[in-house]
């Protein structure tokens, strides 16, 4: 697990999450229109809106129900999966994006739950490549949290499943890609487990007491 100190492990979100906040006020008060600049699908125009759409969002409610989520998903792959965990988000944020512009029915599309969809199946799938103790303990507990989930993969009005489904494919894919990327915990379990195959007995068997 990364021992980076928790209050600099959520900087980066908590700075995301902020920025999301403000756009949200400016969006409730100035700009109540914000929604054009989401992703809309086959046009060219509408391709701002994969860098753009995960930002905005079409009430309070809609940003609080994905501001937690984030942030607990966002812990977990700071937490376990440091190395690649920039990457990762960078990857499902854009990849899923451009799903959705490909993909997705002709509407305009807007919100985080997406990418969060992505990170959600990233760490569940992580626990099915990887195989170690760590990683598949870590799917199961996200398994548990979050498995509600699977209702936002049904087709429902006004509701951007598509996204939810482009996602988390997404996070298949990018668990998969980054699968051999060792963690530096990963890293020294296999360095003690091939410094214990160099030796016959165990080291310390002499070091036993006797009645054992």
């Amino acid at each position: 697990m990364n021992r980076m100190p928790y209050l600099q492990r959520f900087k980066r979100p908590l700075q995301f999450l902020f920025l999301l906040w403000a756009l949200q006020l400016a969006h409730s008060t100035l700009f109540p229109d914000m929604g054009r600049f989401g992703i809309f699908p086959r046009e060219i125009w509408g391709l701002r809106g994969i860098v753009l759409a995960p930002l905005i969002h079409g009430s309070w409610q809609h940003l609080l129900s994905n501001s937690v989520p984030f942030l607990v998903m966002s812990f977990f792959f700071i937490s376990f999966y440091p190395r690649v965990a920039s990457r990762a988000f960078i990857m499902i944020y854009l990849l899923t994006g451009l799903g959705v512009w490909l993909f997705a029915g002709r509407a305009f599309h807007i919100g985080l739950s997406g990418v969060i969809y992505g990170m959600v199946s990233f760490i569940f799938w992580s626990g099915v490549f990887r195989r170690n103790a760590k990683s598949i303990a870590l799917a199961l507990a996200v398994l548990v949290l979050y498995s509600g989930y699977f209702y936002g993969l049904v087709p429902k009005e006004r509701i951007s499943w598509e996204s939810h489904l482009i996602g988390s494919l997404i996070g298949i894919f990018a668990a998969f890609w980054y699968r051999e990327t060792p963690e530096p915990d990963e890293e020294k379990r296999e360095e003690e487990s091939e410094e214990e195959k160099r030796y016959f007995l165990p080291r310390n068997i002499f070091d036993q007491p006797k009645n054992e």
